[in-house]
């Protein structure tokens, strides 16, 4: 079967959507608008809705025509503070906001498959539609797993999808097992002593502190970890001084580690602070730091990754539906949905050639009726199964 013929015929509207999503972007526990109109349109198709499950998601529940499982679907909200240039029609009109994700393509798929299920009624069991804010490393899974999501609604399985411009149009990918790294954010505080510029003897300058702590810290993997090991640390923000004539008192380090062996980030963390308590011994200063957990290693059940595989098929074909045994060092916090209810998330190909959270990203409208297929194709053979 190829893409469902009645989404197909309402195409047009999902570009309409997703475009005035791309319009409006809010970043993570900011989707006011965005939960708003996804509230609204479900209600519009009878769907019963709750609002407010982790601050700003929504869930919508649809009952088929006859017993079956619940099958649960999940599609995130919210942008990036990015300041976007691709100069399109429906660029964002927020400025230093921008969906450079896709996720407002998310949002259009997993609402298309909603309509789409609403008028036909013809699957069994019960569909749990899961609108997530706040994936962007600010927890929203968490948030709305503390708020009770699946004691609220228990789901059988559960399924998403990332758009993908990293591979060919309507191509599915989905890897059994650990597929998306973990990952941590952390800060490093340097509290040195402030000078003026002509007199660094007077400072205990952490410009120079910060610069080698870049180095060192830089360097955990590759003189910790045996090669076979995938782990990326990656210090992304140095912040330090206002003045060209002042040696400021405080900078501040921050970024990421990526991982798949939970041993492995524990040992990250651990060298990470030693390095920095031995860096205030020598330099005699103050460092702090503060290491989190922000997702969890994103786990496809291998059972459910077949299903997944089974209704991209039945969408797109054999050919365009992949079992894929690469990792993705990328980070995604359906994780923690997946730690508590089997499912798998898979990525979906697109035209275009610019990267994921880059300015300039653009998003091919044509996935949109391919996606909200395969939400809808997901519910109405796993239903019954």
């Amino acid at each position: 079967m190829p893409t469902l013929e009645r989404i197909e015929a309402f195409a047009d509207d999902l570009t309409a959507i997703r475009r005035d999503f791309h319009e409006h972007p809010e970043l993570g526990f900011q989707e006011v608008r965005t939960s708003g109109k996804v509230a609204e349109m479900l209600e519009s198709w009878g769907i019963e809705v709750t609002r407010g499950i982790g601050k700003t998601g929504v869930i919508g529940v649809l009952e088929g025509n006859r017993p079956g499982k619940t099958i649960g679907l999940r599609a995130d909200m919210d942008a990036l503070p990015i300041h976007e240039q691709t100069n399109l029609p429906y660029a964002s009109k927020t400025p230093g906001v921008m969906h450079a994700c896709g996720h407002d393509s998310h949002t259009t798929m997993l609402l298309g498959a909603a309509r789409y299920l609403a008028e036909t009624r013809d699957f069994a069991g019960k569909a749990v539609f899961i609108f997530q804010p706040a994936e962007e490393g600010l927890g929203g899974a968490r948030a709305m797993i503390a708020d009770g999501l699946f004691d609220k609604f228990p789901c059988d399985e559960l399924y998403g999808i990332h758009n993908s411009p990293f591979h060919d149009p309507g191509v599915f990918g989905v890897k059994k097992g650990a597929a998306m790294a973990g990952a941590d954010f952390f800060d490093i505080t340097i509290t040195g002593k402030g000078s003026h510029g002509a007199r660094p003897e007077g400072s205990k300058d952490p410009v120079v502190i910060g610069a080698g702590l870049v180095k060192e810290i830089q360097s955990i993997v590759s003189r910790n970890l045996p090669p076979t090991h995938p782990v990326v640390v990656s210090i992304t923000q140095f912040h330090a001084g206002s003045a060209y004539n002042v040696i400021p008192e405080t900078g501040t380090l921050s970024g990421t580690v990526r991982y798949f062996d939970i041993e492995d980030e524990k040992l990250v963390a651990e060298r990470m602070r030693a390095i920095c308590a031995g860096f205030a011994i020598a330099h005699d200063c103050q460092i702090d730091v503060d290491i989190r957990n922000v997702f969890d290693v994103l786990m496809n059940d291998d059972q459910r990754s077949d299903d997944l595989l089974a209704a991209a098929t039945d969408v797109v074909g054999p050919e365009k539906a992949q079992l894929k045994d690469d990792l993705a060092m990328g980070s995604e916090d359906m994780a923690d949905m997946l730690r508590i209810v089997p499912g798998a998330y898979a990525t979906l190909g697109h035209g275009g050639n610019v990267a994921l959270h880059n300015p300039a990203f653009v998003f091919d409208d044509e996935a949109l009726p391919v996606g909200a297929s395969f939400f809808a194709r997901m519910v109405e053979m796993r239903g019954a199964a």
